[in-house]
């Protein structure tokens, strides 16, 4: 499927798919006038760094080698020195704005196009990718690229410019000293050669790592409920310590690979320092060039060595920000999307679905979970999908919502196939009451009307009403303003149930789903929810999955699903008299 460029982020991951340099540079693309708005007063700030060491040789030749202009050099010197630091206050400050700017657009870009990718992808595509490394991407992921901007921005800007400077300065005093400060280059770049690769993959096995870790400490979270009702404490501590082990000898290794590379470029350099310090001073000592420049010259070598070291010291931050380069174009690149450009809008469908030899099986799995499927929906109808565990119940609501695809054969709404029709149009006209209840930290009101505008107080009332939620509602202090904790743990499963069913009831869908809507309410509230169901799925189609087979007398027909295939089809009447398998089932309950 065609890869749609939504946005400016997608298209950089597009243009530069096989070069993460290419990719981040592309990301700035229309924000260029800030990062050269702000490389211009980081100039005029930084250029202290550059003038003091030639003052201060000034003023020392001036000291050493008396004269009559001595104390007036001194003076003039002193008050360069005094202007070029005052004036760094403002420039930084205008510098670090329009930096700032351009960095923080793209951070906050890269996390809207990673949501805005995510909620493209396929229902298919989240099913198999653990929520954990998702949360991973957006977050982390982001942050090691705002920071590898920051230190090629800021770190890389300072480098080019010190070494510049110096090299130009000290090439215009004495070529032999230029000659030597050259010999610095060289050793940099067998030493970054020689560490790149190795820390590279160490930084991938790392971020590897910390994705599963997150994983697993999400599932963690979830499953506590579970754990301490089976005193199952130490064990699953012991579960997460292991990975965590597992990040800590990988964080290990890592570190110890740009520790050894660290100290390795330091030492050198060091040496390097050393070997110029004596080599000036013998300069000096010959009268080759006066004393104060042995100062000026150390100065210089010194900036240069910090930044040569400050490349090296850069390099494992480089390495860690293009892994999160990558790591965010495996989600914004990703094919497995729902691009409905070009197909049809329904706005008033009627609810007539025909499933033709529709056939089905999950891309990990060998079997079908459909096979050779055909059943008919008429417009207005309700229909019961009943059947063991497994039997394909929850495939056929997923392929009516088109979450996912046959396989092989067709479906169609209305007489249209399900390919050619705008499915995220046509879903804002259906409701979906799933067998969990799925809950957001927000109001009670807000998770109703989740998504709507304008909804009236009356509307809201009926919902509330019709769900049975009104004594719950009374019960609250705060009422339909009352906050839902993470995951609606403040209230029971029946009520968390009630919310979703009175979330459906509002949309006043067309086409309605239910997903063992009544599975978790007492049998008293199923009574008076059932009755409401009763009266919203008039008109409508509605495709109900139970295992609790009183709870669908009702349905105007009800087809028993058994191996992928509709076994049995008929009204609660017709299929208690023929004594088949519905028959049994219904009296095995």
């Amino acid at each position: 499927m065609k890869q749609p460029k939504c946005n400016p982020f997608i298209e950089s991951f597009t243009l530069h798919k096989n070069n993460s340099i290419l990719t981040l540079l592309n990301l700035y693309k229309g924000k260029y006038h800030y990062l050269i708005g702000s490389a211009i007063f980081f100039v005029i700030k930084h250029s202290p760094t550059w003038v003091l060491p030639i003052a201060t040789a000034n003023i020392i030749n001036a000291a050493t080698n008396p004269g009559p202009n001595s104390v007036h050099s001194i003076l003039l010197n002193t008050l360069v020195m005094m202007l070029l630091l005052v004036q760094n206050v403002p420039t930084n400050f205008i510098h670090t704005k329009l930096y700032s700017k351009a960095i923080r657009y793209v951070e906050a870009g890269l996390r809207e196009t990673l949501i805005r990718k995510l909620q493209m992808l396929s229902i298919t595509y989240h099913r198999e990718m653990q929520s954990g490394r998702l949360q991973s991407k957006i977050m982390r992921d982001v942050e090691a690229v705002e920071t590898l901007s920051n230190q090629l921005f800021l770190n890389m800007l300072t480098i080019i410019l010190n070494i510049t400077v110096a090299l130009t300065i000290t090439i215009s005093k004495s070529m032999v000293v230029f000659l030597f400060f050259l010999c610095t280059i060289p050793v940099a770049a067998i030493i970054i050669a020689s560490f790149r690769r190795k820390v590279k993959s160490r930084n991938n096995e790392f971020r590897k790592e910390m994705e599963d870790t997150s994983a697993k400490v999400m599932e963690m979270v979830e499953l506590i409920p579970v754990t301490k009702a089976h005193g199952l404490e130490e064990y699953e501590i012991s579960r997460i310590s292991g990975q965590l082990t597992k990040v800590a000898d990988r964080g290990y290794h890592l570190d110890m690979v740009q520790s050894f590379f660290g100290s390795i470029s330091w030492c050198t350099f060091q040496i390097f320092q050393i070997v110029c310090l004596a080599f000036t001073g013998y300069l000096a000592y010959k009268g080759t060039i006066l004393v104060g420049d042995v100062v000026m010259y150390q100065s210089y070598f010194t900036s240069i060595v910090a930044q040569v070291s400050g490349i090296i010291g850069l390099l494992p931050i480089i390495a860690k920000g293009l892994e999160s380069v990558t790591s965010i174009a495996d989600v914004i690149l990703k094919d497995d999307i729902e691009d409905y450009t070009g197909k049809e809008k329904i706005t008033n469908p009627k609810g007539r679905y025909e499933f033709s030899h529709v056939c089905f099986k999950y891309s990990e799995s060998r079997t079908y979970v459909l096979s050779d499927f055909n059943l008919t929906v008429n417009a207005g109808e309700t229909i019961a999908l009943v059947g063991e565990s497994g039997a394909g119940k929850t495939t056929i609501l997923n392929l009516v919502i088109g979450f996912i695809k046959p396989t092989a054969g067709m479906i169609s709404l209305d007489g249209k196939n399900l390919d050619s029709i705008d499915l995220r149009h046509f879903r804002q006209q259906i409701a979906v009451v799933p067998q969990t209840s799925i809950l957001f930290t927000g109001t009670i009101r807000e998770n109703i009307t989740y998504g709507l505008q304008n909804v009236t107080e009356e509307s809201m009332k009926e919902a509330v009403e019709a769900a049975n939620l009104t004594d719950l509602i009374d019960s609250l202090p705060e009422g339909l303003n009352t906050m839902i904790s993470e995951h609606g743990t403040n209230l029971s499963g029946g009520q968390r149930q009630r919310i979703s069913i009175a979330r459906a009831i509002i949309r006043n869908p067309k086409i309605i789903i239910l997903d063992e809507a009544t599975s978790a309410l007492d049998s008293f509230s199923e009574k008076k929810i059932q009755a409401a169901l009763n009266n919203l799925v008039k008109g409508r189609t509605t495709f109900i999955v139970a295992h609790r087979l009183s709870t669908i007398k009702d349905a105007d027909r009800i087809a028993v699903i058994n191996d992928g295939h509709c076994v049995e089809i008929g009204s609660y009447e017709q299929l208690m008299k023929e004594k088949g398998e519905f028959y049994h089932m219904r009296k095995l309950q």
